[in-house]
């Protein structure tokens, strides 16, 4: 690249031209580069004037006004504020001439028209002798694709691969192979390259195997693959009966949970309700043996009081006449044969008063039961 600008002016000198005109040269006008490695736009001028020249570099894209990424003036190399800074620079010395630019790492929003402007005190140049332009497309590898089978994939049936990659400059082309040990290449009108299809029509067993697909382009490829199984109607059902069977046995799981949670929440409302009913249904205590045996003897002693027999107020009577009355009625008892007044057993009067009872007088009867 030094050479040049030396062979250049020789070239001129023999020629005849004038060597004072300035003129920028350009090594390709089309420059391509794969992301991620470096990127060299190559162009130089002649002239015959040795003063320090005036150099722009410029970038235009598409939609967008072009920009200064890189200038040389007075000496002093300076790069622009943009996406470029880090990475963007003369690959010589200005003074050589070669004005070539270097950009490292490369990336795909790099892609666009870089113009070199050249300007020398005391040369000029006219008709854009002194403007060089270099075109540069930076190639995306296709990323890892993604292989996919659609259709049945029984005995008879048809089936369609699919192959896509997200990324990649230019687009990628598709191609689909069949693996070992039966190896097998693909043609249109089965496969399309383009949308990174392959169909497969009436299957057999002995189409079942692995398929490759091969994404490319200029700046790498990359592959996947799919594993075709062709069943056989045999085979399918067995399959299909496995399928269903499972989800029998995970549906009656279900159902016998259900029915337990069912079962436990019958068993302790049961529970509940027989507790509150013995709640309600509680008996009351039963009353002392006692109690019963002075009740009933109070209402077998206890006649109507006879006739002409009065009674104080509020039915009681001296504390004379009710010992008087239990005494008799103590002594008649057993003694006058009264029905019904053998074997039981007599109170004491002293009880009988403790319990309520009232002592009322009880006329003396014959044995035949008249009053005497």
């Amino acid at each position: 690249m030094r050479a040049l600008p030396g062979a250049a002016l020789a070239l001129a000198a023999l020629l005849g031209v004038s060597a004072a005109t300035l003129e920028v040269h350009v090594a390709s006008g089309s420059v391509s580069a794969v992301e991620g490695q470096r990127a060299v736009l190559p162009v130089w001028y002649t002239s015959a004037s040795r003063k320090t020249p005036y150099v722009t570099w410029l970038l235009h894209q598409a939609g967008a006004d072009p920009f200064q990424i890189l200038t040389y003036l007075d000496g002093t190399v300076k790069v622009e504020e943009t996406f470029l800074k880090p990475r963007v620079g003369f690959l010589h010395p200005v003074t050589s001439r070669n004005l070539s630019v270097l950009i490292n790492g490369t990336r795909e929003r790099d892609s666009g028209q870089y113009v070199c402007t050249v300007n020398v005190p005391d040369d000029g140049a006219g008709g854009g002798r002194n403007v060089g332009v270099v075109n540069l497309t930076v190639l995306v590898p296709p990323d890892a694709p993604a292989c996919r089978l659609h259709g049945s994939v029984a005995v008879g049936a048809d089936v369609t691969l699919s192959c896509s990659s997200r990324k990649g400059k230019p687009a990628p082309a598709y191609r689909w192979r069949r693996a070992a040990p039966v190896a097998q290449v693909f043609f249109p009108p089965v496969q399309d390259g383009a949308q990174g299809t392959l169909k497969l029509s009436n299957l057999s067993t002995d189409m079942s195997g692995v398929y490759v697909c091969v994404a490319e382009n200029r700046a790498g490829s990359a592959t996947c693959n799919v594993t075709l199984e062709v069943f056989s109607g045999s085979n399918a059902a067995v399959i299909a009966g496995a399928v269903l069977g499972s989800l029998v046995g995970f549906g009656l799981l279900v159902f016998l949970g259900l029915q337990l949670r069912v079962y436990r929440r019958k068993k302790r409302d049961g529970q509940e309700e027989v507790a509150n009913e013995i709640k309600e249904d509680a008996v009351a205590p039963k009353t002392l043996s006692w109690a019963k045996s002075a009740d009933a003897a109070s209402r077998s002693s206890t006649p109507s009081l006879a006739p002409g027999a009065s009674a104080r107020p509020g039915g009681s009577r001296a504390p004379s006449e009710t010992a008087s009355i239990l005494g008799a009625a103590a002594a008649a008892g057993p003694a006058n044969g009264v029905p019904g007044s053998q074997g039981r057993r007599q109170l004491p009067a002293a009880s009988l008063t403790r319990m309520g009872a009232v002592a009322v007088m009880v006329p003396a009867q014959s044995q035949a039961g008249s009053l005497v």
